[in-house]
């Protein structure tokens, strides 16, 4: 697998109290990546690469729910499967960062943990791809955007320093997954997206988060109508039955 990476975000929720916001993103030069790499959950995010084993990632969401800490929790995945070496396993939970690359990864590899994230990546033109994929998470240009969008922005940057040296590969992939710790809230459809067969996976996905972000804005506005119709159709009706009585 090519590059990824796992973030975390502190934020004020609806009510005003303390929530946590976890976001994984990948690509790379095969179909289908987002069935493989990428996992997030209110407890963290996982991602799993190189040579994939999907267990490490699926498990390693289940520890992180069980109340394990994300190091301990990915240490001990590793320490038990017998093909580590060939392996690349980074992630994120409410407090510390976990990133692993197996030293019989294909070069390009590596990864690099921040504050609040890690990015790591395989099969590179270089390091420059991870570094730039960090650098764009980091930046304050993006503002406000919402945090899948900014995730989209670090794979652009990754891509654009060079990403997936395997160029012969034309059939590419691209996912990206948002959680958060509030309860009883409705995440935006933008937040679970995939593009799974394109040979423009990242500008692809990019326009999937654009019109899926839209629709789901379309939606909210369409259901305010509504209720706000109903609301003033109730209140005619309750004139006119006041002014018959």
């Amino acid at each position: 697998m090519t590059f990824s990476i796992c973030v975390r975000e502190r934020y004020t929720g609806e009510d005003g109290g303390d929530q946590t916001r976890f976001g994984v993103a990948v690509t790379t030069r095969l179909p289908g990546v987002g069935t493989l790499c990428p996992f997030a959950s209110s407890d963290g995010a996982v991602a799993t690469q190189s040579l994939v084993n999907v267990e490490l990632g699926r498990k390693g969401i289940e520890y992180l729910g069980d109340g394990l800490a994300v190091d301990d929790a990915l240490e001990a995945l590793l320490n038990a499967d017998e093909g580590s070496a060939q392996r690349q396993l980074h992630g994120v939970d409410a407090d510390g960062t976990f990133a692993f690359s197996g030293d019989e990864c294909n070069d390009w590899y590596g990864h690099r943990e921040g504050q609040n994230y890690t990015v790591a990546g395989n099969l590179l033109t270089g390091e420059d791809v991870i570094a730039d994929t960090a650098a764009a998470y980091e930046s304050d240009a993006h503002g406000d955007a919402p945090l899948a969008e900014r995730l989209i922005d670090a794979l652009a940057a990754g891509h654009a320093a060079g990403g997936d040296k395997r160029e012969d590969l034309e059939v590419q992939s691209a996912a990206l997954i948002v959680c958060n710790t509030e309860e009883e809230t409705d995440d935006p459809y933008y937040n679970d997206l995939r593009v799974d067969a394109s040979e423009t996976p990242v500008a692809d996905l990019r326009e999937t988060y654009e019109t899926a972000k839209r629709g789901y804005e379309t939606i909210l506005e369409k259901y305010a109508e509504d209720a706000e119709d109903g609301g003033a159709e109730q209140a005619t009706e309750g004139e006119t039955e006041g002014d018959g009585e």
